[in-house]
C-alpha cells in the first residue's frame, strides 16, 4: 500500500532551500559525479586513453564482448532504475522526484559494496517501455537494479529482463527485503528456539516485498503462512483475487484460513509487515508467547516498538532509530559485488539464501540478544560475507562465468 506525503508548501519550500537546510544543503548538486580512474595530463595519457590507443581496446572486445567486463567499467557497474511509481514511503511521484532516492542507492553500492551505480529515470510507466529500455541499455553495465516500481508490474518486468538479459536482474524492493527479513528470522529463531517448519507466520502486504518474502519463507522451510491485505486473509476462496494474489492464495493454501489481521494473528509466532497500514494492539496481543514482531514499513511501523514490546520477545523495524534495523542495504551491494565479481549469468534463490544465512552467521551465539539479531549495516564484514556466498553459489550452481 502507497502512503502519500502531504506536499511541501510553496512557502516552506523556498524557507528551506534559502537558508540552508541540511537536507537540502546535502543533495544541492546532487550526491555523486563521475570520475576518471586514469591520469590525461599530457599527449601519452591521452593517446592511451582515447584516440588511438582506445581503438585496441574496441577491436578486441567486437572480436570477443566478454572482455568488455574487463577492459570498461562494465564488470563493476550496475543500473538502478525506476519510473518513480512506488518511491519509499512517498508513492507514485514520477520519475524526477525518485532521483534523489535513486543518488542514494547508487552512493550506498559504492560505499558498501565498492560497486559503482549508475541512476537511472524513466519517464514511461508502460511495461513493454520499460522492458526494452533496459534491454536495449543493457551493454552498458554489468547487471540491472530494479528499484521502486509499483506492483504488480514490477513482477513482469523483473521476470522479462531476467529471460532476456545474461547479466543479474535484481528488484531490490522485492528480494533486498526477502533476504533481510530472512536472516533475522534465522536468529530471532535461534534465540527463541524454534524451528523454521514450526512457527506460524502472517505477512502483511501483497505487493513486491510481501510476495518475495513468502517465497523466501518457503524455501527456507517455513510452511505456515497467511497473508493479508486490507481485505483480509488471501485464500483461494476468495474471488478478487489478482495474478500475483493468486499466486499467494496458491502459495499459502495449506495454511491460510479466511479472516481478519487478527484471527491470523491468534496464536501466531511471527509477524511481518511489508504493507503501511496499521494493526491494532489487541489483535498483536492475541500472538504466541516469545512473539517475534519485524513492523518495517517506514516512517510508520505496522506495530509501533513501544506497543509491539509491550506482546511480543523480539521487535524489529526499518528505522534506524529503533533497535533491530531490517536494511535492505545490508543486501544488495553484498549481492551484487558478489555476482559481478564472477560475472554470474542471473541471481537465484539459492544465492538469496545463501545470502541471507551469512548475513545471521555474523551474529555470534554470545552477542546475540533480543535487541540486536541482525548486524549493522556499517559492519565491514556484511557486504564481504554477503559477496562470498553468492560467489560460492553461483559457482557450486554452475552460474559463474568467472570460475576462479
Amino acid at each position: 500500500m502507497s502512503t502519500q506525503l502531504d506536499p511541501i508548501d510553496a512557502d516552506l519550500l523556498m524557507t528551506l532551500t534559502e537558508h540552508d537546510d541540511p537536507v537540502f544543503s546535502l543533495h544541492r548538486g546532487g550526491k555523486m559525479e563521475v570520475a576518471s580512474t586514469v591520469p590525461v595530463a599530457d599527449a601519452d595519457d591521452l593517446s592511451l586513453a582515447y584516440t588511438p590507443g582506445v581503438a585496441k581496446v574496441c577491436e578486441a572486445i567486437a572480436a570477443d564482448p566478454e572482455i568488455a567486463h574487463e577492459y570498461t567499467w562494465v564488470g563493476n557497474t550496475v543500473a538502478v532504475v525506476t519510473d518513480g511509481t512506488a518511491v519509499l514511503g512517498l508513492g507514485d511521484i514520477g520519475p524526477a522526484a525518485a532521483m534523489p532516492v535513486m543518488e542514494g542507492k547508487a552512493i550506498l553500492f559504492k560505499q558498501f559494496g565498492g560497486v559503482d551505480a549508475i541512476p537511472i529515470a524513466l519517464d514511461t510507466t508502460d511495461t513493454d517501455e520499460i522492458v526494452e529500455t533496459i534491454v536495449r541499455l543493457a551493454p552498458t553495465f554489468g547487471g540491472i537494479n530494479l528499484e521502486d516500481i509499483s506492483s504488480p508490474r514490477c513482477f513482469e518486468i523483473e521476470r522479462r529482463l531476467i529471460e532476456r538479459l545474461d547479466i543479474p536482474v535484481f528488484h531490490d524492493d522485492q528480494h533486498g527485503t526477502a533476504v533481510v527479513v530472512l536472516a533475522g528470522l534465522y536468529n530471532a529463531l535461534r534465540l527463541t528456539d524454534r524451528e523454521p517448519d514450526e512457527i506460524k507466520v502472517v505477512i502483511s502486504g501483497a505487493g513486491a516485498a510481501g510476495v518475495a518474502i513468502t517465497k523466501i519463507l518457503r524455501s527456507a522451510g517455513v510452511r505456515k503462512i497467511s497473508v493479508v491485505d486490507r481485505t483480509g486473509v488471501i485464500t483461494p476462496a476468495r474471488d478478487d483475487l489478482n495474478e500475483v494474489k493468486q499466486f499467494l492464495a496458491e502459495e499459502t493454501a495449506d495454511w491460510a484460513r479466511p479472516g481478519s489481521v487478527a484471527d491470523a494473528l491468534d496464536g501466531a509466532d511471527v509477524f511481518v509487515g511489508v504493507s503501511g497500514g496499521t494493526v491494532p494492539e489487541e489483535a498483536v496481543a492475541r500472538m504466541a508467547p516469545d512473539a517475534i514482531i519485524f513492523a518495517l514499513a517506514n516512517p510508520n511501523p505496522e506495530v509501533h516498538p513501544d506497543v509491539a514490546n509491550r506482546h511480543a520477545r523480539i521487535v524489529a523495524t526499518g528505522r534506524s532509530d529503533f533497535p533491530n534495523q531490517l536494511n535492505n542495504v545490508l543486501v544488495f551491494p553484498g549481492i551484487f559485488r558478489g555476482a559481478l565479481d564472477v560475472r554470474a549469468t542471473t541471481i537465484s534463490e539459492s544465492m538469496k539464501l545463501a545470502a541471507a544465512r551469512a548475513i545471521a552467521d555474523l551474529v555470534d551465539d554470545d552477542e546475540l540478544t533480543e535487541t540486536h539479531i541482525i548486524p549493522s549495516p556499517f559492519d565491514p564484514r556484511v557486504s564481504q560475507a554477503v559477496a562470498r556466498a553468492v560467489t560460492d553459489t553461483a559457482r557450486r550452481d554452475g552460474l559463474a562465468r568467472r570460475p576462479y
